[in-house]
């Protein structure tokens, strides 16, 4: 008898806000936001302890990146604009984004997985897919749970994902990776959750349709207006009947999902697409006052994405600069040129010609250099 498939997907929990609840600890269990500026940092008093900003009388076009549970409650989520979180919230603590720090922790959570489990499918900076189906353990029985030893499989990352950073995950674990998303979120936060195919009636089919993951804004507004709200109501109708209403393509899959069927396999290797470097300033810096280190920093910049496509084979066809600015707004310039490069002079070069096509009156909080249109040498 083949072995079972397992699919883990593992979604770190409100990842950039537990990332700084780390660095502040005097935080935890209170509403807490990230989206802030610089002007947000926490400043440290004399005695060791710090002061916060607070959402109360938040004024500008700022956005929550992410938010603690505590915030949650309030109904505060990502994406909405921080002046109206200060509506709902205005207690809550606002802090500055470090994805610097995120992305360490990133990397970090990452490896610790590879470690009880290599076959991973990376979808971003919290979230990861993981093929269990092989890994020791995962096939076993325990006494008359048939899913025991992926159980225990799975909690040992989450263990060894604690043990690495400090920070707790929420893993679902089904056979494919379209019921492992849905189950990933069933108990947040720092949850686990199990499901065979056998269960999908009892615990997929409740959920309304739009926790699965491909059916959009759009798609779910039309299948409301047909009295689809639930997965169950979904998986009621037959193929035919979604195929003529949403296309073959799309109401194939439509099917499918709500029966839980999910071929795909994991990508664990995908080309890039492009390759940069960026850095924010401690301080804003002037264009003319600032100049020769801004002109240093620039050229380091180019050095590092020449570096970086050269030790991974590419050259890049297209360079590209971005810049953000005192009043956050933020520029990029791309130039093309006739052939791939991936030497630093030549994407110095190519950078600076972006350069001189931005207005350089405000002062700069953030710089960055790109290459695109990756080409392998």
């Amino acid at each position: 008898m083949p072995p079972r498939r397992w699919i883990a997907h593992l979604d770190m929990d409100a990842f950039y806000a537990s990332v700084e609840l780390l660095r502040y600890p005097e935080l935890a269990g209170q509403p807490v936001v990230i989206g802030g500026g610089r002007r947000h940092q926490p400043v440290l008093l004399p005695g060791g302890t710090r002061t916060f900003s607070t959402l109360a009388g938040y004024a500008g076009r700022g956005v929550v990146t992410t938010a603690t549970y505590a915030a949650r409650d309030f109904g505060v989520h990502s994406g909405m604009g921080l002046m109206k979180a200060a509506a709902l919230a205005p207690q809550a603590v606002l802090l500055p984004v470090d994805f610097d720090q995120y992305r360490h922790y990133s990397r970090r959570f990452k490896a610790a997985v590879a470690e009880v489990a290599p076959v991973i499918e990376d979808r971003g900076i919290d979230e990861i897919y993981i093929d269990l189906s092989d890994v020791p353990g995962a096939q076993d029985t325990i006494g008359f749970d048939t899913t025991g030893g992926v159980r225990a499989v799975a909690q040992e990352i989450r263990n060894t994902v604690k043990r690495a950073t400090g920070l707790s995950c929420s893993v679902g674990v089904t056979p494919n990776k379209l019921l492992s998303k849905i189950a990933s979120e069933l108990d947040k936060p720092d949850g686990l959750t199990v499901l065979t195919q056998a269960e999908v009636p009892t615990r997929i089919w409740p959920l309304p349709v739009r926790r699965i993951n491909g059916i959009g804004p759009k798609a779910g507004v039309k299948l409301a207006d047909m009295g689809i709200r639930t997965i169950a109501d979904l998986a009621a109708k037959d193929r035919a009947f979604l195929t003529e209403h949403f296309g073959r393509s799309y109401g194939r899959w439509l099917h499918d999902a709500a029966h839980g069927v999910d071929d795909r396999l994991l990508v664990t290797h995908s080309e890039p697409v492009s390759m940069s470097r960026e850095t924010t300033f401690d301080r804003d810096l002037h264009a003319v006052r600032d100049r020769a280190e801004l002109t240093r920093i620039f050229t380091q910049l180019a050095e590092q994405v020449a570096t970086d496509l050269q030790k991974k084979g590419y050259a890049g066809r297209t360079i590209g600069i971005k810049l953000r600015f005192d009043d956050f707004k933020t520029v990029t310039r791309d130039l093309t040129l006739p052939e791939p490069v991936a030497d630093k002079a030549a994407i110095r070069h190519a950078a600076g010609q972006c350069l001189k096509r931005v207005d350089l009156a405000r002062r700069i909080r953030l710089l960055g250099v790109r290459a695109g249109g990756l080409v392998k040498l």
